[in-house]
C-alpha cells in the first residue's frame, strides 16, 4: 500500500509542477530541458521505489500511474471544468496584429516566439499580418493570419 500512496503522491505532485512551469511542446525542448527531464526522472523514481527495488513494486508504481493517468483522462472527458485545471485553456497571445505583453510574459515567451511560429506554418514575415496566435493547451502556437485583402476591380 505504501507504494500505491507513494505513486499518487509523485504523480498528483508531478501534474501541478507541471502545470506550473508552463506549456512547451515537445518540439520545443533544448537540450537542457532533455537533460533536466533525465534528472526528474531519476529523482522520482527513487520516491517512487523507496527501498524496496523488487519487480513486484515496480509494477504496483508503474500500475498506480497509469491507473491515475487514466483515471484523470476521464474525468477531464466529463468534466469541463477539470479538463481546465488539469489541462488549462488556449492563450490568446496576438489579436489584430497587436500582442498581448501581459499574455506573453506570463506564457514565458516572446514576440519572437510567436513569429518563428508564424514563419513557420504560414509564411508570415511581420506581426501585423497575424489575426490571431493562440498558445494551445499542448503549448503549440497556432497562428491565423489576417484576411487577405480582395482583389481591386
Amino acid at each position: 500500500m505504501d507504494s500505491v500512496l507513494r505513486a499518487a503522491a509523485i504523480y498528483l505532485v508531478l501534474l501541478l509542477l507541471v502545470r506550473l512551469t508552463g506549456r512547451r511542446s515537445l518540439r520545443e525542448t533544448t537540450p537542457f530541458d532533455l537533460v533536466l527531464l533525465l534528472v526528474i526522472g531519476e529523482a522520482t523514481q527513487q520516491a517512487l521505489l523507496g527501498d524496496d527495488f523488487s519487480v513486484i513494486n515496480a509494477v504496483v508504481v508503474i500500475a498506480t500511474l497509469l491507473l491515475m493517468d487514466i483515471g484523470f483522462s476521464l474525468l477531464k472527458q466529463r468534466s469541463a471544468t477539470a479538463e481546465r485545471v488539469l489541462d488549462g485553456v488556449p492563450t490568446l497571445l496576438v489579436a489584430d496584429g497587436k500582442p498581448f505583453a501581459d499574455r506573453l510574459e506570463r506564457a514565458r515567451l516572446s514576440q519572437e516566439d510567436v513569429m518563428e511560429a508564424a514563419r513557420e506554418r504560414q509564411g508570415i514575415a511581420t506581426i501585423e499580418e497575424i489575426r490571431y496566435a493562440v498558445l494551445e493547451t499542448d503549448g503549440t502556437i497556432t497562428v491565423i493570419p489576417q484576411a487577405a485583402p480582395a482583389p481591386a476591380r
